[in-house]
């Protein structure tokens, strides 16, 4: 009977001990912060909402909002907008498109996300926005957004074709923009592969205003306590007026190591923007591909809160000490390749980011 006793007690030990173990390996047994009950990993998942009404596609992210694809014309380019952590902070600025209280109002063309160019056969895209007078249209392009080619709930794959139009209605160029939207663990991705189809010759004359960017939150801002004059290609001034710095901390980071407003007119594979938001750390973080051209790409990284990477503006930023001058034949293509990571909860390490340039350089 003793005997009997410990054998039992012993079969109680050993699978009371299992039954711990296999809880603990359900909760460690993760990706994306996200298992199934059977301790299987679960896929983040993507759903495309089209609203033709108002021109625009919503992407949500395992039902939470990530941003919107928006093509309704009160930006003559299409654009992502906003761009949203998995946490719900907000990290691209109102205006114009949907101004919020104190944040700046210059600069009426930086809106989302978006890509474009200053000189494109010697019409300015990049500055082009609804403040342009009348009498001065004629020196600015439009990028009119033409149809959805693909929309992939399971790879999350937005693929859309628009045109580069003259304000006299001459095509320039096709773009075909293929998205790919994820999410991983607490980082939310956007790859974007764009290819540019010469329509006719087309010249892209070296300016300091391009090509992929995003305009920050007043939060990712770097601090400033003076007002700052800023011209664009066509030698408009804009003046930034110094704001309340209250919850202004933004910092930018490279991936040779320089920091702040010393990233700007320097060649880096990766930038990262990171501040707080509602006292959580956040982060935008842009990384070029190797095969672009002009890699590693110059970055227009200004600390009032335009984010953006230029591969073409060469002469610009070596104070002519190279030049570009990038052109296409009619009927040539160029394809540009970016990640857009949207962080939050966390400081994402140079190790982490060069491990993530690494895995979209190998796409």
């Amino acid at each position: 009977m003793l005997n009997l006793f410990k054998k039992t007690f012993y079969r109680y030990i050993v699978f009371a001990f299992l039954l711990v173990s296999c809880k603990e390996v359900k909760n460690t047994a993760t990706t994306g912060n996200t298992t199934s009950e059977a301790g299987m990993p679960v896929l983040s998942k993507v759903k495309f909402s089209k609203d033709d009404t108002n021109k625009k596609v919503d992407i949500t992210i395992n039902g939470k909002k990530f941003t919107s694809y928006i093509y309704d014309g009160q930006t003559p380019k299409p654009i992502l907008y906003p761009l949203i952590t998995k946490s719900g902070k907000t990290v691209t600025r109102g205006f114009p498109y949907d101004p919020r209280p104190n944040e700046r109002v210059d600069h009426p063309h930086h809106a989302g996300h978006w890509l474009n160019y200053g000189d494109v056969n010697g019409l300015d895209f990049w500055n082009n926005s609804y403040a342009i007078p009348e009498e001065k249209k004629q020196e600015y392009g439009t990028i009119y957004h033409q149809e959805i080619l693909q929309s992939d709930d399971d790879s999350g794959i937005l693929k859309i074709r628009a045109i580069w139009r003259s304000p006299d209605n001459v095509d320039l160029m096709e773009e075909i923009t293929e998205f790919t939207f994820s999410e991983k663990g607490d980082t939310r991705i956007i790859d974007r592969i764009t290819t540019l189809n010469a329509l006719e010759d087309v010249s892209f004359k070296d300016n300091k205003e391009g090509m992929i960017a995003v305009r920050v939150a007043r939060e990712l801002e770097l601090v400033s306590d003076k007002p700052a004059l800023y011209t664009d290609a066509a030698g408009n001034v804009t003046e930034v007026e110094a704001l309340n710095n209250e919850g202004v901390n933004g910092n930018y980071f490279s991936s040779e190591g320089l920091t702040g407003n010393d990233v700007w007119g320097t060649r880096n594979k990766w930038v990262k923007l990171e501040s707080t938001i509602e006292g959580e750390t956040v982060s935008i973080t842009i990384l070029d591909h190797k095969k672009n051209i002009g890699y590693p790409t110059y970055w227009h990284a200004r600390g009032y809160g335009l984010f953006a990477a230029n591969p073409l503006g060469q002469a610009i930023f070596s104070e002519g000490k190279e030049v570009l001058n990038f052109k296409l034949n009619e009927n040539e293509s160029v394809t540009f390749k970016y990640r857009i990571l949207i962080h939050n909860g966390s400081k994402l390490t140079k190790d982490a980011l060069d491990l993530s340039f690494e895995e979209f350089n190998a796409k």
